[in-house]
């Protein structure tokens, strides 16, 4: 009895050592299986598995082998994989060689996760259509992003790679090495940081691109918690050149991007085709800086360049996270150039940025370059406003110095440039004009067929003598404007929307001075002439002058001109056409003090803005110069008696004569005149 209990626990542990032989000799024997098994025998049917699920051929030509774990890897000696058959080259991949590293788990959610691929000698096909679908989509409905594989790292030594996207421009094709893999190469190896070297040919947004450059063996695809891998690249699209040296972390993505840039062109606006970003028109450019990108957030730092004879810096950030990307940030110019801005404001320049008056087709582009219209003065070339449309701005821009304004007074800008679901304000907009400022904003609404657009400026202490500075008979007058301007008008182009516009304008001048050659010219005053040229030019004390107009369909109609010097009143009327460009206004000088040799007669301003006329009225000067002759006939010293003025005008109330004439507030006196208005 004892030696029966004392046997049972024997053969127990017995029976559970046995047991436990056998589980080990099972997975000793199962893992001999894996590791010795030969996976080539499955080639066959794993090749025609993957090509049913995809829908295309699959192939591993030579060898297969694989090493099982949670993420597997797969060694493929020969490995050819076809693109639908809608693409236009015949493989997706081909490549002597590659091993493959897959995560098991997702790979039963149906996900295909690709840690590392290594690749010799591969060729790609990469071919997107504007419908979706993309021939790297693993699925048979290829248009699904969802059968899209997650490649983390791409390693290669030598091989090509095609790229066709017809909605982009794009057909690239680019070659790449790594240093010493193609024996025939008499180039130096390189095995520092940046032994892949690359080089692409083809076009981009439909212009002709070629880039080269050098990278790192290892290229992250997706996985943006590697380490970052450097790139250097000089590349070229159109008229566009890029040069750019530091690191990325998702090539895919351009994610963890951080690199130093020079960026060159003819214009900025050249970048919205390329890149989509919205600029304006510019002359030729040169910019560098520093740019980085986290997530669908671009950064451009330090901007340091020249954009034709103007300096440009700042900062800007380029959000992409919104439906609607946003451009915000500040740039400054210490000197900017007027001419830069033609474009701009549309006024036509060639290649090298000089105004220009035919009609030339640039060489890298199909577009022809906006001519001005002959006779005209206001800019007639038409703005791309349907560019406003596609993005937001809250950008600030300053520039300290205004140069080479060709005739025009402005000495500097600053304005806030906001730009929403396609209107664009510039508010408030502060801009240095003679001396003075002009304030208030612009509006554009690009929306509006045809495009609208609005402006409220408020002009304040502009100087005179400062306003016409290639007038030489104003240099020696004194004196300081305000104005206000409130039009609304319609059309692509500067001479459109005045030409269109409807609203108000008004002027006021103090107390100043002058000149009197300008004065007696327009007062006819011969005997005052003479004198004044030949005992030098003495300016006249001027009182007031002022000016009201309505504004209709870009007709300008007087409510009231008047100008008041201590020697002469005058008042005038009639119309300015912004749609002609034309002048028929009519000036009635009225001299305060006796004058010989005036002959007081209406003064007519007439012709187009760019050829005016002042003459006298003729049936007015035949009357008196008719009855000088009768006089004359009869003694020559009576002739003079014609032509003697007793001078009846009397003082003017010009803010009186504003106030009443104008349907808008007059503008604040130069005193009062220290702050922005509010809008």
């Amino acid at each position: 009895m004892s030696n029966s209990t004392h046997a049972a626990p024997r053969l127990y542990h017995v029976l559970w050592a046995r047991i436990a032989a056998g589980v080990a000799v099972f997975l000793l024997a199962l893992l001999l299986l894996v590791v010795f098994f030969p996976w080539d025998w499955l080639r066959g049917p794993l090749n025609r598995y993957v090509s049913e699920q995809s829908g295309r051929k699959f192939e591993i030509t030579r060898k297969l082998d694989v090493k099982l774990g949670r993420t597997t890897r797969v060694f493929a000696d020969g490995i050819e994989f076809a693109n639908p058959d809608w693409a236009r080259d015949p493989y997706l991949v081909k490549a002597e060689s590659a091993e493959i590293e897959i995560k098991f788990w997702p790979l039963l959610r149906g996900r295909v996760e690709l840690p590392l691929i290594k690749l010799q000698r591969p060729v790609f096909g990469l071919q997107i259509q504007p419908d979706g679908r993309r021939t790297w989509a693993l699925g048979k409905d290829t248009a699904d992003t969802g059968t899209v594989p997650v490649i983390d790292a791409l390693v290669v030594d030598q091989g090509t790679l095609n790229y066709l996207a017809e909605a982009q421009g794009a057909d690239i094709k680019t070659e790449f090495a790594i240093a010493g893999a193609d024996p025939s190469s008499t180039a130096a190896p390189n095995q520092g940081a940046t032994p892949l070297s690359y080089k692409a040919r083809g076009t981009w947004k439909k212009e002709a691109f070629a880039a080269e450059g050098r990278t790192g063996n290892v290229l992250q695809l997706s996985d943006t918690k590697s380490q970052p891998f450097p790139i250097e690249i000089k590349a070229s699209a159109g008229r566009t050149t890029l040069q750019a040296k530091g690191s990325i972390g998702n090539l895919a993505a351009l994610d963890n991007l951080d690199a130093n840039f020079d960026l060159k062109g003819q214009t900025l606006a050249d970048l919205y085709k390329l890149l989509g970003v919205v600029l304006p028109d510019t002359r030729v450019y040169a910019v560098r800086g520093h740019l980085s990108k986290q997530g669908r957030v671009w950064n451009v730092s330090g901007i340091q360049g020249r954009l034709g004879q103007s300096d440009l810096a700042g900062q800007l950030v380029y959000d992409k996270s919104a439906s609607v990307a946003l451009l915000s940030g500040k740039l400054a110019s210490k000197s900017l150039d007027f001419e830069d801005l033609g474009p701009l404001v549309g006024v036509p320049t060639d290649a090298s940025g000089k105004t220009t008056k035919t009609v030339t087709k640039s060489a890298s582009s199909s577009a022809p370059k906006q001519v001005q219209v002959a006779g005209k003065v206001l800019p007639t070339a038409e703005l791309d406003f349907e560019r406003l449309k596609t993005m937001n701005a809250d950008v600030w821009f300053k520039a300290a110095e205004v140069k080479n304004a060709k005739g025009l007074p402005l000495e500097r800008v600053d304005t806030h440039i906001k730009l929403n679901d396609g209107v664009l304000q510039l508010d408030p907009l502060d801009l240095g004009v003679a001396g003075g400022k002009l304030v208030g904003l612009i509006r554009i609404d690009a929306y509006a067929k045809p495009v609208k657009v609005q402006a409220r400026l408020d002009a304040r202490t502009l100087q005179l003598a400062r306003l016409f500075p290639r007038i030489e008979a104003t240099k020696g007058s004194l004196g300081r404007l305000n104005g206000r301007i409130d039009l609304a008008g319609n059309g692509n182009s500067i001479s459109k929307v005045l030409g269109s516009s409807s609203g108000t304008m008004a002027l006021l001048m103090g107390k100043g001075e002058i000149s009197a050659v300008l004065m007696e010219f327009m007062g006819l005053d011969g005997g005052e002439i003479i004198q004044f040229f030949m005992a030098g030019d003495k300016n006249i004390t001027l009182r007031c002058a002022a000016a009201a107009f309505d504004v209709k369909q870009g007709l300008m109609s007087s409510r009231a001109i008047l100008l008041d010097t201590t020697d002469t009143v005058i008042h005038g009327n009639g119309q300015i056409s912004l749609a002609e460009e034309t002048l028929n206004l009519v000036l009635y000088p009225e001299p305060k003090d006796k004058s010989i040799l005036s002959l007081r007669s209406p003064l007519r301003v007439t012709g187009t803005f760019a050829r005016p006329a002042a003459t006298p009225d003729k049936a007015a000067l035949a009357k008196r110069g008719g009855f000088a002759l009768l006089l004359g006939a009869l003694n020559p010293l009576l002739a003079l008696a014609a032509t003697v003025e007793t001078g009846p005008g009397k003082d003017a109330d010009c803010e009186g004569v504003l106030a009443a004439a104008s349907p808008v507030k007059p503008p604040e006196k130069p005193a009062a005149a220290t702050t922005p208005v509010k809008k």
